[in-house]
């Protein structure tokens, strides 16, 4: 089972989610995309299994995982201080992998019921419910 985790600007979140995952399924298949280098880069130190930068990248593994996690903008165009291209949040949404997205009020986007410096919880909920839907797949 792949899980694909996708970050931009400086791959915070993905390396988060990749060093909490490996933590509790080291097993876990993990290919990481960046939408640029240092994210990509930040997302392998932390234990990717694979990785990759750009959006042709994003386009080709969303067709092929079963699960896509990262910040919620990996789904709208031009977030992320326009790292996110509207053809890369077309093919997280058009993917048939079960999305898991950690809320987060930036990208001129607020998110209802999400308060500020809970990052930490979300990613480790984000992290306990990849796992979840991982190991029913087996």
């Amino acid at each position: 089972m792949d899980v694909l985790i996708i970050d931009a600007q400086g791959g915070g979140i993905g390396k988060q989610l990749i060093a909490g995952l490996k933590k509790k399924n080291p097993d876990i298949n993990i290919v990481a995309v960046g939408s640029n280098s240092v994210a990509t880069q930040a997302m392998k130190k932390a234990g990717a299994d694979e990785a990759a930068t750009g959006e042709n990248s994003v386009v080709v593994c969303s067709k092929k995982v079963k699960v896509i996690a990262g910040p919620i903008g990996i789904v709208m165009a031009d977030s992320m201080l326009g790292e996110i291209t509207s053809v890369m949040a077309e093919a997280v949404g058009k993917s048939e992998a079960e999305r898991v997205l950690i809320p987060m009020n930036r990208c001129e986007t607020y998110v209802a019921g999400i308060k500020e410096g809970g990052v930490s919880a979300l990613i480790q909920d984000a992290v306990d419910k990849i796992c979840e839907i991982v190991e029913g797949q087996k």
